[in-house]
């Protein structure tokens, strides 16, 4: 009994041990309107080659959580002369620890990398203007500054 007990603890161990290193180098990443899944992230989506730079007015500021379990993200409504876009900040929990906020009726300008999100044009945020102060969410590779942004 003892062995057996060892064994299924070894095993169990490996797997979340496999699982763990899994996940941290695929992440995680939305699928659609089919949540997420192993090795898709908004940054497995940003593509430098499709950035953009948009102006407009804020219709909303929402607060998305893509599956159960998950902390929320923050998107916005976007109004520009075109269209009204899907703006994708970051997570709710680094996007309300910066000194820049961002409410409905603001104007502001957004460089980042235009995808498609739930079958429609949505931006991927890598820069915020907002009158003279700019909210940095992104490098030019895509890839977050709020990765390991608790840590410091």
């Amino acid at each position: 009994m003892k062995k057996y007990m060892t064994l299924v603890a070894a095993v169990a161990m490996f797997s979340f041990a496999f699982a763990s290193v899994a996940l941290a180098q695929g992440g995680m990443r939305w699928k659609g309107g089919g949540g997420w899944g192993p090795g898709e992230s908004y940054a497995g989506r940003y593509n430098p080659q499709t950035v953009q730079t948009i102006t407009g007015e804020v219709v909303s500021v929402n607060k998305i959580t893509p599956t159960k379990g998950m902390s929320y993200g923050v998107h916005l409504l976007l109004k520009t002369d075109k269209e009204t876009i899907s703006v994708h900040l970051g997570p709710g929990w680094y996007i309300e620890n910066q000194d820049v906020k961002i409410a409905p009726e603001d104007n502001i300008e957004v460089k980042g990398s235009l995808i498609t999100f739930n079958g429609k044009p949505a931006l991927i945020a890598a820069e915020v203007k907002k009158c003279d102060d700019v909210l940095t969410l992104r490098n030019a590779d895509g890839f977050p500054i709020w990765s390991g942004w608790k840590r410091r």
